[in-house]
């Protein structure tokens, strides 16, 4: 509800109201001293024009007198403003059902709406006038930080008593720059945490018996698998629907973590039959002196340390299916001509091979770089590029579709409760306003990696904001912040291996000080083996 001061207009109208009935006309002394405003002018302007005369003269839009207004004649127009202004003020609060509660600067209570009756049962007459903290403990009132120290809070979840849930804004009252008081509105959301809970759990038990019948499900949409309903994302999911039909290969854009195996996946199971293999290649992983081998295979003896057996490649592997080459701006130039060969003939030699075998199989690519910008730079054949750029596909990032974090949260939130048999009773609204404030640089592979760390942390089934890697604003907690409880401004950038053993490394931290150095009992709760344990506290230098 948004009030300013009436204008020049407003004034002159009821001044003319007040002559009317007092049977007055415009007239003015020629030797009485007098001020001019104008009609568009400011009522500000109008207060400071009767500092210095006792009558004003208020000119219309052809500077030509419109009517006069006295001193006392403005102190009656403001009171009757200020009348409809609490009127107004009035029926507000009386209409509303949420609880309301107004404090001036002294901490006493200046509203108090029938629905804080309801909710705290004190009634109206027992605290207006009063101090606030004669009713309730100061620790407990978001209200005191409004007031002291300038916060505002927006749907903030608050527990001021064990059976009561509350959803609190809280802003301060600021005139001319000074906080002078402040308002809170609390609403009961008691009944929807409740239900919340016992919908989480229904909806837990849901997606066991799912998982359950999946199993023996004949059919299944491949794409089923990729969650979201941005339009942005399903207009990707259509694009690859249509190119299922076909043969022909397919390069799968966008940043790093945001699911370019699974619509890999998803485009091979539509378009394959059930044995048909599905073979990853990450082209960043594998040594470049490993690389022909890794691909092409060898016969025995081909060189020295070679298996005697011999071994397939993957190019051999993925025959009558899908070779997936992940990364492959990462792929050495040397190997980039072989395989280009492969793609053209659909034949290839093992090393150390004389026999020439044939192939079938479908390319998938993908990659987080910009390929046309490295065949520029030299780094990547043309030829290649044009011949792997036969379909495109752009994944977006997560940040251009946050409507899906919802989606995702709830999906990896029953996965991973199942998965750690770590029932969770309540999400906070806050924790959910973090996730959506926040950028996620590693997409999906990053929220979920956030998902878990949160279910990890949350062994009493209770999700706490300090369980987060980062603020309600979006920044980034760096670990030892993590581990003291500190928050930081500043964000430190660190390679993905690291970042990955950093989160590793302190949620190891967290859990075995809650099992309380019992490597057992900690490895139960974390839903792996004592042998797993031991192995990533050595690998993270954990003692």
């Amino acid at each position: 509800m948004a009030f300013s001061l009436p204008s020049i207009e407003d004034v002159l109208e009821e001044a003319l109201k007040i002559k009317s009935n007092k049977n007055q006309f415009f007239y003015m002394e020629k030797e009485q001293p007098y001020k001019t405003v104008h009609m568009n002018d400011s009522v500000e302007n109008l207060i400071q024009a009767l500092q210095e005369a006792s009558s004003i003269v208020i000119l219309d839009k052809q500077d030509q007198p419109a009517g006069s207004v006295s001193a006392s004649e403005v102190i009656q127009i403001l009171y009757i403003l200020y009348r409809q202004l609490k009127a107004f003020y009035t029926t507000v609060i009386q209409t509303t059902d949420s609880s309301v509660t107004v404090i001036d600067k002294e901490e006493r209570v200046k509203t108090w709406t029938e629905g804080a009756e309801k909710i705290f049962s004190i009634k109206q007459k027992e605290i207006l006038r009063r101090k606030i903290t004669d009713f309730f403990e100061p620790e407990k009132l978001e209200i005191l930080e409004s007031l002291h120290k300038g916060k505002s809070i927006a749907h903030h979840q608050h527990q001021p008593r064990s059976d009561l849930f509350v959803l609190i804004n809280s802003n301060p009252v600021l005139c001319d720059g000074e906080i002078i008081g402040a308002v809170v509105s609390e609403t009961d959301v008691t009944s929807h945490v409740l239900l919340n809970e016992k919908l989480f759990n229904m909806s837990t038990e849901v997606h066991r018996l799912e998982q359950e019948v999946a199993k023996y499900r004949k059919t299944q949409d491949p794409f089923s698998t990729i969650k979201g309903k941005s339009i942005a994302l399903q207009q990707t999911v259509e694009l690859a629907r249509k190119v299922c039909g076909v043969k022909s290969t397919v390069l799968i854009m966008g940043e790093s973590g945001v699911g370019k195996e699974v619509f890999a996946k998803a485009i091979h199971e539509a378009s394959e039959l059930k044995k048909a293999p599905f073979i990853p290649v990450n082209c960043g992983a594998i040594p470049e002196s490993l690389f022909e081998s890794e691909m092409f295979g060898y016969e025995k003896g081909a060189f020295s340390g070679a298996n005697q057996k011999g071994k397939k490649g993957k190019v051999e592997l993925a025959k009558g299916g899908t070779l997936f080459l992940d990364e492959i701006g990462e792929m050495p130039l040397d190997m980039q001509v072989k395989l280009l060969r492969v793609l053209q003939e659909r034949k290839f030699y093992r090393i150390g091979g004389e026999q020439e075998i044939d192939i079938d199989f479908r390319i998938i690519a993908a990659t987080n770089r910009d390929l046309a910008e490295l065949v520029e730079d030299g780094k990547f054949r043309e030829d290649l590029f044009y011949r792997l750029n036969v379909v495109s596909i752009q994944i977006p990032p997560l940040r251009e579709r946050k409507e899906d974090i919802i989606e995702l949260t709830s999906h990896f939130f029953k996965e991973l409760s199942i998965r750690y048999k770590r029932p969770i009773h309540r999400f906070p609204s806050d924790i959910m306003h973090a996730l959506l404030q926040y950028d996620w640089p590693g997409n999906i592979r990053e929220l979920r990696n956030v998902i878990e760390r949160l279910v990890v942390f949350a062994v009493d089934g209770l999700i706490k904001t300090e369980y987060l890697p980062f603020n309600s604003n979006g920044r980034v907690i760096n670990q030892a912040q993590i581990n003291d409880g500190r928050t930081s401004e500043q964000e430190e950038i660190l390679p993905l291996q690291e970042e990955m053993d950093l989160h590793e490394k302190g949620v190891l931290e967290r859990a075995l000080r809650i099992a309380e150095g019992n490597k057992a009992h900690c490895a139960k709760q974390l839903g792996i083996t004592r042998a797993t344990l031991y192995n990533r506290m050595k690998r993270l230098g954990l003692s």
